[in-house]
């Protein structure tokens, strides 16, 4: 939930709070692919859409896009249900890049996606 601690001077929630939610959801999904440790690496194409307001939950949506060797691209949308219940708005969108590391930080290989049942 967007907090007013989380506003700048005009009121409405940080570019850089939104930022750092849609990074730890990406981290989440990246890091279930690659079954383990990945940090971030890039973002690309950030959109601001519509602002995010106190007391709107932010709703964080990521796909894996593509998977290469060591990284991993995520597609990641952020959405506001306004009001914690009212109407859900898109906000922002980017590309997010991961990369699968080990214990020491160094690049491992993302192992190969598990077979559909």
């Amino acid at each position: 939930m967007a907090m007013p601690a989380d506003t700048n001077a005009a009121g409405d929630i940080f570019g850089g709070w939104v930022l750092s939610q849609m990074d730890l959801a990406g981290g989440i999904a990246a890091g279930q692919r690659a079954s383990g440790r990945v940090v971030t690496i890039s973002v690309e194409r950030m959109t601001f859409i519509r602002p995010v307001h106190v007391g709107d939950v932010l709703c964080v949506y990521c796909a894996i896009s593509s998977v290469g060797r060591t990284s991993m691209k995520v597609a990641i949308e952020a959405w506001a249900l306004r009001h914690r219940h009212g109407v859900r708005e898109k906000v922002t969108d980017a590309s997010f890049t991961f990369v699968a590391v080990d214990d020491t930080g160094r690049p491992r290989p993302v192992p190969p996606a598990p077979e559909a049942d």
